[in-house]
């Protein structure tokens, strides 16, 4: 049941995951991707009564993503592409993680009950900040999971391409979240 309070957020009790589509002539060679980020931290405050006055926030390590999972394709994903998933992100042309290490959401508006609720804040990718909506759903138990779609390109990201041009990932990646325990923000880590 998801009661008034702050609560810490992290990879103890939620995942954060990115997912992707593939475009182009080539398309049925590459994968859609699931990229999970595995060092971050967030602070969600709780007001059930006046959604209004909760709030969300949330910073993760750039260089942190690791690809997960791969579907489709002409072979499974193997570790060395893993390993290059990992690389690419790191890019110029992507999230730049030398430059640019974080990247952080803001809330700044909350709405919905804890059963659909959305929020609205500021996401910063590569020291660009546009607005960005989640929507979320509660199962009254805890779990809370949602999503958003984010244009690759609005935060000066080069969506990924292969075999000149042929295989490309969609513009529009989906972020997703997971909430499987919510911990107070004032016990023991």
């Amino acid at each position: 049941m998801l009661t008034d309070g702050t609560y810490r957020l992290g990879p103890s009790t939620a995942r954060l995951l990115i997912k992707t589509g593939r475009a182009g002539l080539g398309r049925r060679a590459g994968h859609d991707l699931t990229i999970e980020a595995t060092r971050w931290s967030g602070e969600a405050v709780v007001v059930v009564g006046d959604p209004d006055r909760s709030s969300v926030s949330a910073t993760v390590e750039a260089g942190s993503l690791e690809g997960r999972e791969g579907t489709g394709g002409l072979k499974a994903l193997t570790d060395a592409d893993r390993a290059e998933i990992k690389r690419t992100l790191g890019d110029k042309a992507l999230l730049h993680t030398a430059e640019h290490p974080t990247i952080t959401f803001r809330s700044t508006r909350v709405t919905g009950t804890p059963q659909s609720f959305e929020i609205t804040g500021d996401l910063t990718i590569k020291g660009r900040t546009h607005p960005a909506t989640v929507h979320g759903k509660g199962n009254g138990d805890g779990l809370l999971r949602g999503w958003a779609t984010v244009t690759q390109s609005t935060w000066g990201i080069k969506p990924y391409t292969a075999f000149l041009g042929a295989l490309r990932l969609a513009d529009e990646v989906q972020m997703e979240f997971e909430v499987a325990r919510l911990e107070p923000a004032d016990a023991p880590p």
